[in-house]
C-alpha cells in the first residue's frame, strides 16, 4: 500500500533549485534513510511532505487516514504541564475515542432494538481499537519510552518549561514514538541523545512495524535501522535497496558506468565531427558526411554531474600561550540554582579534551562560565596568558538576514571579495550558497559558514559545542582530520565518541560533578 505519492515535485529558493520534477512512492512498512550532502534539500523535503512548505510545482498526496508523526524541534511546550502530561497527549485521539464510545453507551438506553444492535457493534469496534492501541496500559507505555530515552532521570512530574533544549527534544521524541504513527519522520533525532539512549532508539526503530523516513549523518546508526536509501543529489531523489554501505557500492558502480559511457561517447563524437569536417566539402563523400552529422544531431549527449565541492578546514595557529590555559577553583556553575558541585579544573597547553555526559547536566554552561560569558554562582576562573580563543556555539538563535558573503566579510573587513568567496568555497559552499541569505541555508550549510569564520582567525584554543550537529559525512570527516592536525588545544562537547576518538587526549565526564542526575 502506498502511504505517500509525490508527483513532479519542483522547488527552489530564488534562483537556486532544490528539486526538479521529483516523483516517488512511499510504501507501508518501509524503513528509509534520507541522505545527501548539506544543502541538497533533506529538511526542505520534510517540510514539503508535512505541508509546512508549499512546493513551486507538483503534488504531494497522502493516503486517507494515514497518521503522520514529525519530530518538530520548534514546537512550543506549554508552561505548567509536566513531562507526563505532555507524553499523555500522544494518546489524545484515544481519549477522544473513549469519550465518543462512552457517549454511545449513554445513548443505548434511549434507542430501539435495531439501533441498539448497531450501537453495540460500533462500540465493540471502538473497544477493540482502544485495546489494540494500548489505551488501558498508557502509563506503563509512557514509563517504558521515558526510561528508554532517559526522561525518568529528571522526573516525569517536572515542568517542561524548566527543561534544556536537549531535554525538550527528548520529550518531543518520546511523545512522537508513543503516538506510533503510520509513518515517522525523523530529522537527525540522535543530535540531542546520549549514547545509551541512542542505543535504545536503535532497538526501537529496528522493531518498528510501521514506516519511517530518517535523516541522520550518524552512519553506523543509520545503517543499523534502515532497509532503503533515498539519495538526494542534483535536484533528484534516487531509491536504492539496502543500507548505506550497499548504497555506496551501487552508487559508485553506477558512477563508473556513466563515466565509461561518457568517455566512449565523447570518443565517438570526436570521430564523427572529424569525419564531417574532412568530408563535407568533398562531393564524393558529402552524403556520408551529412549522414554522420544527422547522427550527431540526434545523439542524446551524456553529461556528467558536477563534482560537489569538498570542504577543507585548516585552523590557523596563533602564538604559543602560557602553560595553563585556565584554572577554575571552587567553581559552581548554574543560573537560578547550581548545576555542579564545587569544581577545581585545570587545562594545560596541548591538551585536547572532550566533555561528555547526559544532556541537561551543564556542559554548555561550563564552557560559557569558563569563557566568562555567564557569571558563575561561586568560585573563580583564571584564564591563561596570550590566549586566542575560537568559540563554536551549539546553535545560533537569531535569524540572520545577511548573505554568507556579508556575514564573513563583516568579520574580516580587510579581506577582498575574492578572498571571502574563496574562504567560503574552501568550506564546501557553492556560489549560490555564498550569495544566499544565511537564514535560507540548511543547518549544515550554516555550520560551514560559522566554521569558515573560525578557521580564518588565528587561535590557540578551540572551544567547540557540538560542532558536528547537522554536518554531512564529508564535512564531519574533514573536521575530525583538521582537529587531529591542529597544533593548538581543544575543549569539545560532542555526543559522538566516533568523532572525538583519536582526536582528544582526555575525557571529562560531567556526570561526575553535576547536581542534575535524578
Amino acid at each position: 500500500m502506498s502511504l505517500l505519492t509525490v508527483t513532479n515535485l519542483s522547488h527552489g529558493f530564488g534562483d537556486r533549485a532544490i528539486f526538479d520534477e521529483v516523483s516517488f512512492r512511499l510504501l507501508q512498512g518501509e524503513h528509509i534513510g534520507l541522505i545527501g550532502a548539506n544543502g541538497e534539500g533533506k529538511s526542505t523535503f520534510m517540510n514539503i511532505i508535512t505541508r509546512k512548505l508549499e512546493p513551486d510545482a507538483g503534488t504531494v498526496a497522502w493516503a486517507k487516514r494515514v497518521r503522520v508523526g514529525y519530530l518538530d524541534q520548534h514546537v512550543v511546550l506549554q508552561q505548567g504541564l509536566s513531562i507526563r502530561d505532555v507524553l499523555r497527549t500522544a494518546f489524545q485521539y484515544l481519549y477522544d475515542l473513549e469519550a465518543e464510545m462512552n457517549a454511545l453507551f449513554a445513548k443505548m438506553g434511549e434507542v430501539d432494538a435495531d439501533e441498539l444492535e448497531k450501537l453495540l457493534e460500533e462500540t465493540g469496534q471502538m473497544q477493540d481499537e482502544l485495546t489494540n492501541n494500548d489505551f488501558y496500559i498508557i502509563d506503563s507505555k509512557i514509563d517504558e519510552v521515558a526510561n528508554g530515552l532517559g526522561l525518568d532521570e529528571f522526573g516525569l512530574e517536572r515542568d517542561v518549561h524548566d527543561l534544556s533544549g536537549g531535554q525538550r527534544t527528548k520529550v518531543l521524541l518520546a511523545k512522537l514514538l508513543l503516538e506510533k504513527p503510520d509513518i515517522l519522520l525523523l530529522d537527525e533525532p540522535t543530535n540531542y541523545l546520549d549514547v545509551e539512549h541512542i542505543e535504545w532508539l536503535r532497538n526501537y526503530l529496528q522493531n518498528y512495524e510501521n514506516a519511517f523516513i530518517l535523516i541522520s549523518h550518524d552512519i553506523p546508526f543509520l545503517n543499523s535501522v534502515i532497509n532503503l536509501i533515498y539519495h538526494m543529489e542534483n535536484q533528484q531523489i534516487t531509491r536504492y535497496a539496502g543500507d548505506y554501505d550497499e548504497f555506496l557500492r551501487v552508487h559508485e558502480m553506477k558512477k563508473q558506468q556513466v563515466e565509461a559511457a561518457f568517455k566512449k561517447q565523447q570518443k565517438e563524437i570526436a570521430n564523427l565531427k572529424d569525419f564531417v569536417a574532412r568530408n563535407k566539402a568533398n562531393a564524393a563523400t558529402s552524403r556520408m558526411a551529412m549522414s554522420r552529422q544527422k547522427k550527431l544531431d540526434k545523439m542524446e549527449v551524456i553529461e556528467l554531474d558536477a563534482e560537489k565541492p569538498k570542504p577543507q578546514f585548516d585552523f590557523k595557529l596563533a602564538r604559543t600561550p602560557g602553560r595553563y590555559l585556565f584554572r577554575a577553583e571552587g567553581l559552581v556553575i548554574g543560573y537560578d540554582e547550581p548545576l555542579s558541585k564545587e569544581l577545581d579544573l585545570t587545562m594545560e597547553r596541548g591538551q585536547k579534551i572532550a566533555l561528555s555526559g547526559a544532556n541537561g547536566i551543564g556542559k554548555t554552561t561550563l564552557l560559557r562560565s569558563i569563557l566568562g560569558e555567564i557569571p558563575s554562582l561561586a568560585g573563580s576562573v583564571e584564564l591563561g596568558d596570550h590566549l586566542e580563543i575560537g568559540y563554536f556555539e551549539q546553535e545560533m538563535k537569531t535569524e540572520n538576514n545577511r548573505t554568507c558573503l556579508e556575514e564573513v566579510w563583516d568579520e574580516f573587513p580587510h579581506f577582498t571579495q575574492y578572498e571571502v568567496r574563496a574562504a567560503l568555497a574552501r568550506c564546501g559552499l557553492t556560489t549560490k550558497h555564498i550569495e544566499s541569505k544565511v537564514k535560507v541555508l540548511s543547518g549544515g550549510e550554516r555550520a560551514k559558514v560559522r566554521l569558515c569564520k573560525l578557521i580564518n582567525r588565528e587561535t590557540n584554543l578551540l572551544v567547540l559545542d557540538e560542532p558536528t550537529n547537522h554536518l554531512d559525512v564529508d564535512a564531519k570527516a574533514e573536521l575530525k582530520r583538521a582537529l587531529k592536525e591542529y597544533k593548538g588545544s581543544v575543549l569539545l562537547i560532542s555526543h559522538e565518541p566516533d568523532f572525538y576518538e583519536g582526536v582528544v587526549t582526555d575525557i571529562w565526564n560531567g556526570e561526575n560533578w553535576t547536581t542534575k542526575m535524578f
